[in-house]
């Protein structure tokens, strides 16, 4: 992966927590949903496969009813250090009519937890400009805060 300013966002925090828990909140749907949106929004109704080539779908729930599916196909699993997926694709890598991301998430073991860091790469810098203004960062901050939270009491 070469990362683009112009086209990718990252956000990047160490945390207290090893990456073993951090992994086990990105991939088992139960946890998943206690933590993955920043709320007041909540993702529910994971369906993760976690291998290459699998599904890794959910819905976004806003506060006010909204309802956005979210669905996309996993890249690389390296367990406990990396996980890819895209929204590009669906399951078996078909590809979609209007993708929007690929990202890519890595838990670097550190002294005193994990560096964490999500990549977000994007088709160019409109969509980036896009993702930006959604609340890319402080988005990502408190869902990571949630992480944390969450993770330290596993």
């Amino acid at each position: 992966m070469v990362f683009d300013p112009a086209r990718d966002l990252v956000f990047e925090r160490r945390l207290d927590v090893p990456p073993a828990k951090l992994w086990a909140c990105w991939t088992q749907p139960a946890l998943l949903e206690q933590w993955f949106c920043p709320a007041p929004w909540r993702a529910t109704d994971f369906d993760i496969d976690l291998r290459p080539g699998g599904r890794f779908k959910s819905i976004f729930r806003g506060p006010e009813g909204e309802v956005m599916p979210q669905s996309g196909c996993v890249l690389e699993v390296v367990p406990e250090r990396r996980l890819v997926w895209t929204d590009a694709m669906e399951e078996g890598y078909r590809p979609r009519a209007e993708p929007f991301m690929t990202g890519t998430i890595t838990f670097d073991p550190i002294p005193e937890g994990t560096l964490y860091k999500a990549v977000v790469l994007h088709a160019n810098a409109e969509t980036r400009a896009k993702h930006e203004a959604m609340g890319f960062q402080e988005g990502w901050g408190k869902a990571a805060d949630q992480l944390v939270a969450l993770a330290r009491g596993l």
